[in-house]
Formats: C-alpha cells, sequence, structure tokens
C-alpha cells in the first residue's frame, strides 16, 4: 500500500473554516488571491502522499453558497500566443463553482486581447479590462487614486468571497484584488485581502524537505524559501515564505494602509490562509515522498536542458537542494532499474514503481517503446498474468504501425502509451 501522511478530510476542513474565518475578520468580504493550479495539484499530491490532486476544488465547494471565481489573464500574454487552453471560461460547468468574470489586466488595446475579450463575450462571460499604471509598484500616491486603481473597470461580485485565480504566473492578480479593495472602500463596501498559497508551508521547517521540494519545482523562476522577517519581527515567531512575497510586502502593507487607513496584516505569514502544514499525519512518509519529488526533478530539468528547453543553472540549483538534504539520484530505485535493464538489452529502457514497493520494467522492442512495454507489463502485474502471455496480438499492432509509417508518415513505427490505450480499448 502507499504510505500515506497527509489528512486530505482534515486538510479540507481546516482550510475552508480558516477562509470562513478571514472573511468574518474583514466584515463580510474577502478578495483571496489564489496561487498555484486550482485544478489538478499533482505537485502537492507527490510531496503530501494523500493530497487529492482536486483537494483545492473541493475545498472551495465547502464555500460554494459563499464563493465566485474571477479569472485574470495578461493582455500581453495573449498578444504573444501563450493564452492556454485550459483557461477556465467553463469552470463553472465542470465544478458547480460559479465564475463570474474575467479580467484583462495590463490592457492597452492589444488586437489579440480585444478578439480574445470579445470571444468571451460572446459565450456570456462578463470581461472587464485593467490598465497599467506607471511606475507600480513604487508610487504609492498615484496608485491608490482615480489615476491608479481608479481607472481599472470595477469588477461586480455577489458573493462574500472572491477568489481571484489566474492560469499562469505574471498575470496581476494581486494588483486585482487590491483594485478591488480600493474601489469597494470608495463605494463604502467593507472588503479585505488574503493570499491562498500552499507552497512553502509556513509552519513546517525551512529546511524540510517538502519546502525545499517548492524551491527544486520553481528552479525556473528563481524562488528561494527564507524566513519571514518580519513575522519575527512581530511575533518572535519563525516562519516560512519565500523572495517575493516578503520582498513585495511593504509596499502591499503600505497600499493597505492607504486604502484602509490601517493594515491588518504585520507580516506575509499574516495575509496568508494556509493550512496545509496543520493536515500531516505522518512527517516521515511527507519527507521521504518530497526526497523522491526533488531527484524527479531533477531528471526533469535535465531532460529539458538535453532538449533545449531549459537552463543548465536549473539543474545546479535542484543539485545543490539534493546536496542539503543529504540525497543523490541513487536515492531513486527506479532510476537504477531502469538503467540495469537499458544496459541488459542494449536500448531505452523505463521502469516505474508500484505502490507495494515493486519496480516493474520495460524494454524497447521492434513493436513496442520502452514506456509502452512497461504499461502493458504493469497491467499484467496488477492483474496477475504470467509474462508470457500476449495483451496486444502483433496482428494488432501491426496494422496500426503500418498506418503510422505508410498513411502518416512516421518514422518510428514502435507503438507509444496513448496509442497503446487505444489498441487496448479496441481489443
Amino acid at each position: 500500500m502507499a504510505k500515506i501522511g497527509f489528512d486530505n478530510d482534515r486538510y479540507i476542513a481546516l482550510q475552508s473554516q480558516n477562509i470562513r474565518d478571514r472573511i468574518d475578520m474583514f466584515g463580510g468580504k474577502l478578495y483571496m488571491e489564489f496561487g498555484g493550479k486550482l485544478f489538478d495539484d499533482f505537485h502537492a499530491s507527490r510531496v503530501l502522499p494523500g493530497f487529492r490532486p482536486d483537494s483545492k476544488v473541493k475545498m472551495l465547494l465547502e464555500l460554494k453558497d459563499e464563493a465566485e471565481i474571477v479569472i485574470v489573464i495578461n493582455a500581453d500574454a495573449i498578444e504573444k500566443n501563450k493564452r492556454r487552453g485550459d483557461l477556465g471560461i467553463t469552470y463553472d460547468l465542470d465544478t458547480g463553482l460559479f465564475v463570474g468574470s474575467v479580467v484583462i489586466t495590463c490592457f492597452t488595446g492589444q488586437p489579440l486581447a480585444i478578439a480574445f475579450e470579445n470571444r468571451l463575450k460572446a459565450l456570456g462571460i462578463k470581461t472587464y479590462r485593467h490598465y497599467p499604471i506607471k511606475d507600480y509598484p513604487s508610487d504609492i500616491p498615484l496608485i491608490v487614486s482615480d489615476d491608479g486603481f481608479g481607472k481599472n473597470d470595477y469588477i461586480e461580485t455577489s458573493r462574500h468571497l472572491v477568489v481571484i485565480t489566474a492560469p499562469g504566473p505574471g498575470s496581476g492578480k494581486m494588483a486585482v484584488c487590491l483594485s478591488q479593495l480600493y474601489q469597494d472602500h470608495k463605494r463604502g463596501i467593507k472588503a479585505g485581502y488574503a493570499k491562498f498559497e500552499t507552497f512553502p508551508i509556513w509552519n513546517i521547517p525551512l529546511k524540510h524537505p517538502v519546502n525545499v521540494a517548492y524551491e527544486a519545482a520553481t528552479a525556473d523562476l528563481s524562488d528561494v524559501n527564507m524566513i519571514d522577517p518580519f513575522h519575527l519581527e512581530a511575533y518572535g515567531q519563525t516562519t516560512v515564505n519565500y523572495n517575493r512575497d516578503v520582498e513585495i510586502f511593504p509596499v502591499l502593507n503600505a497600499i493597505m494602509q492607504r486604502i484602509l487607513g490601517e493594515s491588518p496584516y504585520k507580516s506575509p505569514t499574516d495575509m496568508g490562509v494556509n493550512m496545509a502544514g496543520c493536515a500531516i499525519s505522518d512527517d516521515r512518509n511527507v519527507c521521504d515522498a518530497a526526497k523522491q519529488e526533488i531527484i524527479r526533478r531533477y531528471y526533469s530539468a535535465a531532460c529539458n536542458v538535453r532538449q533545449g528547453l531549459g537552463e543548465k543553472s536549473e539543474v545546479t540549483k535542484i543539485e545543490l537542494l539534493m546536496n542539503q538534504l543529504g540525497i543523490s539520484i541513487k536515492d531513486r530505485p527506479v532510476v537504477a532499474a531502469a538503467l540495469d535493464k537499458a544496459e541488459l538489452t542494449g536500448n531505452p529502457a523505463a521502469a516505474i514503481e508500484l505502490p507495494n514497493g515493486k519496480i516493474v520494467t520495460g524494454k524497447t522492442s521492434s513493436l513496442l517503446g520502452a514506456s509502452s512495454a512497461m504499461l502493458l507489463n504493469v497491467l499484467k502485474e496488477l492483474a496477475g498474468l504470467p509474462d508470457e502471455v500476449l495483451l496486444l496480438s502483433p496482428s494488432v499492432i501491426e496494422p496500426i504501425q503500418n498506418m503510422k509509417t505508410s498513411v502518416l508518415g512516421n518514422h518510428n513505427p514502435r507503438m507509444h502509451i496513448d496509442e497503446i490505450l487505444i489498441a487496448l480499448a479496441i481489443c
């Protein structure tokens, strides 16, 4: 059985209650900047075994009668064709959560942004424009004025909890929250701001493997975990945050003071509502899982460099993180198994570790790629079938290969995993 280290039900209960408490703290309305992935948080599920990838959605569903979602996308990202296919304009159809609107930030009349806006309007989705502010975020008197936040479209919302999320980084989520805070305050509406960010986890040690794994996951962004100096000074308590939040806190705090008269927060940690650290049920299992994730990130970064998609500095950073924890690539059992199989066969090989600890390998053949062979071997292992049994007859594979090479012009006739799954479905 897989080793569980995280109580998912406890997490959902604690997290939803903590958000309710924060809504009450501000008198009934909260703009919550939502960092990371709203759906399919597989990083969290890998480093916190027991955390389910849809936990964030489940948590929000606990608040669905009080919550609405506002999706933020940067106009420049649209213009550069970085718009993702899973933007989330149908979140309400897929999950039962109410998507109130989409905000296009840094809007300066970009043609593709206008086309995107028209497409959303045709789908019946409310859209709003937010504009660049000169010298943001340093010129606070300008920012907190009618010529700053005041020139943005006011987002009409109807729920107590407004979740501000985005399909990627650099969207301007925080600015949207603060802009709404400013405009609500001018309208006499009591509202507040908080931040939801799963990692780093504030109430576990700085060099805990889970927090180190976050640094490995963001090696391309050069994020660095650090002790929150503001929290330490205010409360004498050591907590963990990351460099960007610590660096921006004095500015954010000054903006909130200018809007509200005084800031309710004394540190970046105060702003957060994350309760993940309170739901760790077995620290040893969590540490082991996080160390495995760091090694996996190392190989992922190394592959990206090999393919020209990443920087060598990312690999070097993860190597340093591994050294800090005293782990190496040899600590991931599937690596040795795959390399041994490759050396034995003279071709690429793959390996996977099952929940019971058994490692299953796959070799490259004239019919199958290594990962495809591994998948079939796993199915046989789970079904208790002998190794010599063929799940797919060559008479099924060969016509698919012929179509790949003769019709589709593919130079590699071997079956990939997606093709194997289709062939299994046919059989």
